[in-house]
């Protein structure tokens, strides 16, 4: 018998719930709990982290997990790693659910960056009016350049303050090339910080970015170990030896 273990809190680990749950699949959805209010899911849900590699690997004793599915943020590299290491250690079977990073294409203006801090490096001396597309956990080191002004967008609102003045946008996505242009528009953004974790979901700002001909710094993914991933619903679902039925 099957029971998976789905490491979520990305829309395609929603939809991936969503499919799981048609196919009559035993599984459970795990949120780490940065989100306040997540997604309701089809499934049985858990919220918070596991306290590491050991943590997980006993959760996936206890539960009788036998299959782990990693569909968080391409970002969220301890988590994968963190998989890799529990199902190792436990020998059960591991796919990623990840989709395909964003390509330059013309007429983009990107300034490709190994991580956070050579991101900061890279913005002007100059002040400029700046989106940071980030994330709230990642935008500490900016306060290093306070001559910017700071746009910021968080699915919930912040609960502490924040390191620097900025204007915070309070939106869950996904967001339209229309509404970023807008937004990009009205609050003068000169530069974008982005990671790039690729998907149609989180892609109209770089669209935006070019038909304004902005530049973008592009924060590039962190490198994670060698496990099998698949960029599709379909393929995690027929991985467990089931048929899918998107589409239908």
């Amino acid at each position: 018998m099957i029971r998976a273990l789905i490491l979520g809190g990305t829309a395609d680990a929603s939809l991936l719930a969503a499919e799981i749950a048609r196919a009559g699949i035993d599984a459970v959805y795990s949120y780490g709990g940065r989100t306040r209010a997540p997604a309701d899911q089809p499934l049985p849900t858990r919220i918070g982290g596991f306290g590491g590699v050991s943590g997980l690997a006993d959760c996936i004793r206890r539960e009788g997990i036998t299959h782990v599915i990693d569909a968080t943020h391409p970002f969220a590299a301890e988590m994968s790693r963190n998989a890799v290491a529990a199902c190792t250690e436990t020998g059960t079977p591991l796919i990623a659910l990840e989709r395909a990073p964003w390509t330059r294409v013309s007429g983009d203006n990107w300034i490709e960056m190994a991580n956070i801090n050579t991101a900061v490096a890279a913005l002007p001396d100059a002040p400029a009016n700046v989106f940071l597309a980030i994330g709230r956990q990642h935008i500490a080191p900016f306060a290093t350049k306070p001559q910017h002004s700071y746009t910021l967008r968080f699915v919930d609102p912040p609960e502490a303050p924040l390191p620097f003045p900025a204007d915070v946008i309070v939106s869950r996505g996904p967001f339209t090339l229309h509404g970023e242009l807008e937004m990009m528009r009205t609050r003068g953004i000169s530069w974008i910080v982005a990671r790039n974790s690729g998907g149609d979901g989180a892609r109209a700002k770089v669209d935006a970015a070019r038909r304004l001909g902005l530049p973008v710094v592009m924060i590039s993914r962190p490198q994670l170990p060698e496990r099998l991933r698949v960029e599709s619903v379909a393929e995690v679902v027929q991985w467990l030896g089931h048929r899918t039925r998107l589409g239908a």
